[in-house]
């Protein structure tokens, strides 16, 4: 996976893990590849889309080699964060369950 739409194109969420969360996240990715991704744990499948959400309670903003960083693991979440190459916009209790349902 080099971009982040194959990261979202091939994310796979459990559907227990879905409803014990049960929010909606928006991604923001800035980028040559970039785009905007709905993250929807309210439903009960389908959980990802191509485009936004007015309904997003949490919102992801990176650029894209930063993402792919770290859903590939060079890039500790937290770390990212403090060094302000990840930004969270509304709920950052959301953040924080977001890693228990897509690592």
């Amino acid at each position: 996976m080099t971009t982040p739409k194959e990261y979202f194109d091939a994310l796979k969420i459990d559907a227990d893990a879905a409803s014990s969360v049960g929010a909606i996240y928006q991604f923001d990715i800035t980028g040559e590849n970039g785009g905007t991704w709905t993250v929807d744990l309210t439903k009960d499948g389908d959980f990802i889309s191509e485009g936004g959400s007015d309904a997003s309670q949490c919102t992801i903003k990176m650029t894209e080699g930063d993402f792919i960083d770290m859903v590939q693991g060079r890039l500790p979440a937290t770390q990212a964060f403090m060094m302000g190459k990840l930004k969270i916009e509304g709920n950052m209790g959301l953040a924080m369950k977001l890693s228990s349902v897509i690592g």
